[in-house]
């Protein structure tokens, strides 16, 4: 975790995030979820704070093209996991969707129910707040990250913030009530040769709270995978 005032550069956070994408390719195979969406995943080493585990999609251009996944994976990314779109018809799949009352809402991620933008450090980087709920007795929690994005590596990355010193107070203020989690997490994407597109994201995480490690291990790449089907469902929904 960084306190705003001592992150690295964005070029040493970028090069770095290069280095951990290379490095999947020799991680554990895991799962092949949704058809598509491998997942593999390495141990804990001494320098992190939890084990990684990785998701790679592919997608041909007319499932979801460079361009589209750029402009709401690569731009306000955190507003996007957010966003919805209503319908009054579809077909019900309970692993797509989450249901209020109708209309249906497609989200992102359904857990994710407050984003705010704290602050905005750069033109590629901002810092935002994520409040996330669960079904209880889960209580809520707060991730608050930096994410820099660069198109010239089409890499998004996010990594946990620290707004415990005394010069952050403002910004502290602004977080919602929860506990506290953190993550950090690396996405490419990439046109391949075939003409489709590569999603690869690596991500390390610690919930917070009292909820077992082993519980959440557990269930974390399949549940990174979770995200792809209902990113492709919500980006369908979307106005033309």
């Amino acid at each position: 975790m960084f306190l705003p005032a001592a992150l690295p550069s964005e070029e040493t956070v970028i090069a770095a995030g290069n280095r951990l994408i290379e490095s999947t390719s020799t991680w554990k195979q895991g799962k092949t979820y949704h058809i598509n969406v491998k997942t593999c995943h390495r141990p804990k080493s001494p320098a992190d704070g939890a084990p990684w585990h990785c998701r790679i999609s592919e997608h041909p251009p007319a499932e979801a093209t460079f361009d589209q996944l750029w402009a709401k994976l690569g731009e306000d990314k955190a507003l996007n996991e957010k966003e919805s779109e209503s319908h009054t018809t579809c077909p019900w799949h309970a692993n797509l969707l989450t249901y209020e009352t109708p209309p249906f809402i497609y989200r992102f991620i359904p857990e994710i129910k407050e984003v705010i933008k704290l602050k905005e450090v750069s033109p590629t980087a901002s810092i935002w707040a994520l409040y996330y709920t669960f079904t209880p007795p889960v209580s809520p929690r707060v991730f608050t990250v930096i994410q820099i994005r660069r198109l010239d590596t089409t890499m998004i990355v996010s990594l946990p913030i620290d707004l415990s010193g005394p010069e952050d107070k403002k910004l502290a203020a602004l977080e919602p009530e929860g506990v506290r989690g953190r993550y950090v997490a690396v996405e490419t994407i990439t046109d391949l040769d075939n003409g489709n597109t590569e999603w690869r994201m690596a991500t390390s995480s610690t919930p917070g709270g009292i909820i077992p490690s082993f519980v959440v291990e557990t269930t974390m790449n399949s549940k990174i995978a979770d995200d792809v089907p209902h990113f492709m469902t919500w980006l369908r929904q979307l106005p033309k």
